[in-house]
């Protein structure tokens, strides 16, 4: 879902801004809807609203640089975003008509797909779990069957499947570890209040990097922590992709809508691949409220999650990815005793019909869209994230 440095005081401060519509494009007219193959906005373009799934961050650079670099234009739509928030659930409000699009994580679109959301999986963007679980190295953790006896911070709200899946492979039950509930920040690992901490890669890794040693007074260096990664573990669960209406997606001009919203957004994160401190510069200038080496440091982390993709593109939902996803959220216990589902998604739930028309696309205008020599660049992160 995705998180600021923020404790729940900042996040009280800006959470008014969550529902702010950032204008892409042109403005749509007031009373003119913002979805309909038949309406268009100003110079003939049709109005797309995006719905993210958190503050406007790095996590969602691919779609700012769209916007920034004039691809959607040139796909013949006008994207306005709406931020995320706390009290903000992206598939829901595509569910309910407020949006086109939607960016959500896997399992939790799944949740509320089988609580009755009409909404399918078009481009899985993240192709790999950004979540990972970060330790002191002294506390000697490397792996999940370590965390016995320890004190783990997880941040609840569907984003712990991962963790618990992981403790259950390693033959661990709830109990046998001391769960405490985590604020969205580093906080209580740095005071040594828990042992291990839930973190994603490309924001709360950053914040303990960005935080200075009172030891040394130096920041803090990657080998003073361990870090436990889902993706090794085997229990990763697909995270941000796209997500359109399925019952839409049975108008013609919704799916061709659909098409060149995943093209132009998948050209978004080539050019995030390529440019990455064009897109932190984007990003930051769209109103993140982080820094501006947290915001390079999360557009460099993201870009692993994407790049290299599949070899059949980026955005293609990948079958075993998915059965992974589905087998981790329909048995993995959380401490409640829930699991994120109940029963197998029906085929609808994804679709790799659309992305593949949008590979296909970009691939005739000579994009690069798999990124088999992508390498990531060297981030060096400010105290803060400044």
């Amino acid at each position: 879902m995705k998180r600021p440095r923020f404790g729940r005081t900042a996040l009280a401060a800006i959470g008014a801004a969550a529902a702010v519509v950032l204008a892409a494009c042109s403005t749509t007219p007031a009373g003119q809807q913002a979805s309909g193959g038949a309406t268009t906005a100003a110079g003939g373009l049709q109005p797309v609203t995006l719905q993210l799934q958190w503050f406007t961050q790095g996590q969602f650079a691919g779609y700012l640089a769209a916007i920034d670099q004039g691809y959607y234009r040139e796909k013949g739509l006008d994207v306005r975003i709406k931020e995320g928030g706390v009290d903000i659930v992206p598939q829901t409000v595509l569910a309910q008509g407020q949006a086109d699009y939607a960016i959500a994580w896997v399992p939790k679109a799944l949740a509320s797909r089988e609580q009755g959301a009409a909404i399918t999986d078009v481009a899985q963007i993240f192709q790999r779990s950004g979540t990972r679980q970060v330790a002191f190295a002294d506390k000697g953790i490397t792996q999940p069957g370590q965390f016995a006896g320890k004190k783990i911070g997880n941040w609840g709200f569907g984003n712990e499947f991962e963790l618990f899946a992981g403790m259950t492979k390693a033959g661990l039950k709830p109990s046998d570890v001391t769960l405490v509930q985590q604020q969205f920040d580093m906080q209580a690992l740095l005071s040594g209040e828990i042992d291990a901490a839930q973190a994603m890669s490309y924001n709360e890794y950053a914040q303990v990097l960005e935080a200075q040693n009172p030891a040394t007074g130096q920041l803090y260096q990657p080998s003073d922590f361990t870090v436990v990664d889902w993706n090794t573990d085997g229990t990763a669960m697909l995270q941000d992709a796209i997500w359109a209406s399925t019952d839409k997606l049975s108008d013609p001009a919704y799916q061709d809508r659909t098409v060149r919203f995943v093209a132009a957004s998948i050209k978004g994160w080539a050019y995030c691949r390529d440019n990455v401190a064009a897109c932190r510069d984007i990003v930051v200038k769209a109103g993140s409220k982080l820094g501006a080496s947290h915001q390079l440091w999360q557009v460099n982390e993201v870009n692993k999650l994407i790049w290299p993709s599949p070899a059949a593109g980026a955005g293609t939902i990948d079958p075993a990815a998915w059965a992974q996803t589905v087998n981790v959220a329909r048995t993995a216990v959380n401490a409640d005793g829930q699991t994120v589902l109940t029963k197998d998604p029906d085929p609808e739930a994804y679709s790799n019909d659309y992305v593949t028309k949008a590979i296909d696309m970009l691939k005739g205008e000579g994009v690069d869209v798999v990124g088999t020599s992508y390498q990531p660049e060297t981030v060096t992160l400010n105290p803060g994230g400044n």
